[in-house]
């Protein structure tokens, strides 16, 4: 099986916090509803499974992941109701047959078991905010698969897990250099109007650790950065570019 597994890894957070800009809750930090962002999942996550792979779902406390509401809107199809049913047919079936409801903690995934999965994938929504940045066990796993030059894919929010990597090991921030496209603090702020509050910044806090961040019209149109390792995608747009990219990346690998 070895070359044939792959380990996505989901927050177990199901909201984010937001501080309150505007209303009664002005100047308050609330918890906002949040999750995996449909697409951002389903599409790479369907591309993996038609090139043969095996994949492992797994969290930090190994939680029942929930969908960003924003993700399930048809407004984020662009009105398509087929393919929002295509995709949420495509996480039922991951429930029922790929243990999705019961993600594998990342504590009970040893050094030696990460060393059978092919490559690592994490998926956006802003979920990832309140868990994956500093969690010590996200830490690990990624600084296993930079160790070993494995295909790292993220996308959206799911960059912000880059962070993490900072807790663990020698603390240092192992993607200081690289070329990374993510959720843009451009694309953030039109979020905060939405919301009425203000989010912590992907781009900026990866961009304050070190890392090149690759932001414009183009970035914005789905297409992806790719950096030794690791590939990267800005928004849901993406989505269908990083599952080819990254599937390409790991037949090579």
């Amino acid at each position: 099986m070895t070359g044939k597994k792959i380990l996505i890894v989901l927050s177990d957070a199901h909201s984010f916090p937001l501080k309150k800009t505007s209303g009664s809750d002005a100047g308050k930090t609330v918890e906002q509803p949040s999750g995996f962002f449909l697409m951002e999942l389903a599409k790479p996550l369907q591309k993996l499974l038609d090139a043969g792979y095996e994949v492992t779902f797994a969290s930090p406390k190994g939680q029942e992941p929930a969908p960003d509401p924003n993700s399930e809107s048809l407004l984020a199809f662009a009105g398509n109701f087929y393919e929002r049913r295509r995709e949420n047919e495509l996480i039922d079936r991951m429930k029922r047959e790929n243990g999705f409801s019961r993600p594998r903690p990342l504590g009970s995934i040893s050094d030696e078991e990460l060393d059978s999965f092919a490559g690592v994938f994490i998926p956006g929504g802003h979920a990832p905010l309140k868990d994956l940045g500093g969690d010590k066990e996200v830490g690990r796993v990624l600084r296993h698969f930079h160790a070993k030059r494995k295909p790292t894919a993220a996308i959206c929010h799911g960059p912000f897990a880059f962070l993490s990597t900072k807790q663990v090991g020698d603390g240092s921030f192992i993607y200081k250099g690289y070329k990374i496209t993510c959720w843009s603090d451009a694309e953030e702020k039109v979020m905060e109007t939405m919301f009425g509050g203000e989010i912590e910044k992907v781009e900026s806090a990866l961009r304050n650790e070190g890392a090149e961040m690759i932001e414009g019209a183009k970035e914005k149109a789905g297409s992806i950065t790719v950096d030794r390792e690791l590939v990267t995608g800005a928004n849901p747009v993406a989505a269908n570019a990083l599952g080819d990219q990254f599937v390409k990346m790991l037949s090579v690998h």
